[in-house]
């Protein structure tokens, strides 16, 4: 188990650049399995979940050939299913949750897909009912093998049908667009998610000679086609990170510059830091974020009601920013109620603020009252473990504005999410150490 040791209370200077986006890097990848000719990927982040899904496509026996940082190219001519009945497939695909995309790649191009029920992070019950009922519809016949643990759809030919999703779940809408793209006749997916990262994965399937309409509403209309061909892609700036360095530089009272940011893409994400009375400032396409040697204050609402900030589908807030939001408010001037609906369990990690000094009230398993320090009171250092991704990141940058050197376990959970993380803060001025 890996080991972060970090001396807080520096003040940090200098640029950041996001890595590629994570989640829509496990789409982009899941999708070269639609066609048999060659694409090209680029910005691709070299992270532990991405890595393994890499490694996943190679015994499968897509062709991988690295052009150089984050850029690859994939070719699915000659994929090995019987590698899906495998002891080999059972567990490395139970170890990553991205891996439930291939499925529809896999039932689309070959009619038949399998998958062992995926693990991941450890935020609470993620149901998939979404992704088999939208296979169902298509046609597929579905099994599931409960002392395995195995998924399994099959189809000889999908057909395109109307279906209007229970949740708007981001992988589950990318799941069956994949599957739908090669069916016959038109699918119309009502409650589809919109993330940029979907839309994202959208563009590229009708570059590849898909056609869907209706991209980044939520409503799809996908007419199929025979075949899909090659592209190239450039996958866009990790929102998430771009998130986590706002908070770290308000948290650490230091003047960052974080480049080449997407700004069109970001959302709500700018505005519910300034609401927390951070500034955030556009300078071309990077986000300038000034010292706040004054700190920063919470805004009430206009009635003069204590802020609520909620996660939701996009356009609203993704749950990924919450911890990361629920940090930085430890140190603001005023109050803050956070409220965590899409998952349960992931504010459980308040506990390891509380012994740093934090003033959170755990309300229930979704809610969390912050009171701020108005950085009258630096949180104290301590000895922690990483529960997950998100939370990981939001323990070390509560170790980054603290006084003393902290402790973080179970670094390969931040690993996952985070490319290089540790070098990257150093060339800062962070003092981090991997032990």
């Amino acid at each position: 188990m890996g080991t972060f040791r970090i001396e807080g209370g520096h003040q940090l200077h200098g640029e950041i650049t996001p890595q590629g986006a994570k989640n829509e890097a496990l789409q982009i990848l899941c999708a070269v399995l639609l066609s048999e000719e060659k694409i090209t990927i680029n910005n691709i982040p070299d992270i532990v979940d991405v890595n393994k899904l890499i490694a996943l496509l190679e015994d499968l026996g897509v062709k991988i050939q690295k052009k150089g940082k984050g850029s690859y190219t994939f070719k699915a001519d000659d994929v090995n299913l019987d590698y899906l009945q495998s002891a080999k497939f059972k567990e490395d695909g139970r170890g990553l949750r991205g891996s439930i995309m291939l499925v529809g790649p896999l039932l689309a191009r070959f009619g038949k897909g399998y998958i062992p029920k995926p693990g991941g992070d450890k935020i609470g019950r993620r149901r998939l009912d979404t992704h088999f009922e939208g296979f169902i519809k298509l046609g597929a016949q579905f099994r599931y093998n409960k002392e395995d643990h195995f998924y399994g759809v099959e189809a000889d030919k999908l057909k395109g049908t109307y279906m209007l999703l229970d949740e708007a779940s981001v992988t589950g809408t990318a799941n069956i667009v994949m599957a739908a793209v090669l069916a016959e006749g038109t699918t119309t997916i009502y409650n589809a998610a919109c993330e940029p990262y979907l839309q994202q994965l959208c563009k590229m399937l009708n570059r590849m000679g898909a056609k869907i309409s209706g991209i980044g509403s939520n409503l799809l209309t996908i007419e199929g086609v025979d075949s899909l061909g090659g592209t190239e892609h450039t996958m866009l700036p990790d929102m998430i990170e771009i998130g986590s360095w706002i908070g770290l530089a308000a948290m650490t009272q230091s003047e960052l510059t974080i480049k080449n940011v997407s700004w069109d893409d970001l959302g709500v994400i700018p505005n519910v830091f300034r609401k927390l009375g951070i500034t955030v400032e556009r300078k071309g396409d990077d986000i300038f974020i000034p010292k706040h040697e004054d700190g920063y204050e919470i805004q009430n609402f206009i009635d003069g009601s204590i802020l609520t900030i909620a996660d939701a589908p996009w356009p609203g807030l993704t749950p990924d920013l919450l911890s990361i939001i629920l940090v930085v408010a430890t140190q603001a001037k005023g109050e803050v109620l956070i409220h965590q609906k899409m998952f349960e369990s992931r504010l459980f990690f308040v506990d390891k603020l509380i012994d740093m000094g934090a003033k959170i009230i755990l309300c229930d398993p979704h809610r969390a009252t912050v009171i701020g320090h108005d950085f009258k009171s630096t949180l104290k250092s301590t000895t922690m473990v990483s529960p997950d991704i998100r939370a990981g990141v939001s323990l070390l940058i509560a170790a980054l504005s603290a006084k003393g050197t902290s402790t973080i376990h179970n670094i390969e959970q931040i690993d996952r999410g985070y490319e290089n993380i540790d070098e990257r803060l150093r060339a800062i001025g962070a003092n981090i150490v991997r032990v």
